[in-house]
């Protein structure tokens, strides 16, 4: 996945945050439980600011001492 634009206005689904991040849908919804994530839509499927899901990885990423992406 190319990863461009306006990161601060670009809008996924869980399952296009899951292919930009590098994780699998489970970890989406495991950040969204543990309020690491919000989806910005109150209705229909939950879209999640590109920002946010790559701002969340991160600190994951950080957290685990990973400085890298494979």
């Amino acid at each position: 996945m190319v990863i461009d634009g306006d990161l601060a206005t670009t809008l996924w689904t869980a399952p296009e945050a899951a292919e930009a991040a590098g994780v699998s849908v489970d970890v989406i919804y495991q950040w969204k439980r543990r309020g690491k994530i919000q989806p910005v839509n109150r209705s229909g499927w939950p879209r999640y600011r590109a920002l946010d899901i790559l701002a969340a990885e991160a600190a994951t990423r950080q957290r685990a001492g990973r400085t890298h992406v494979a």
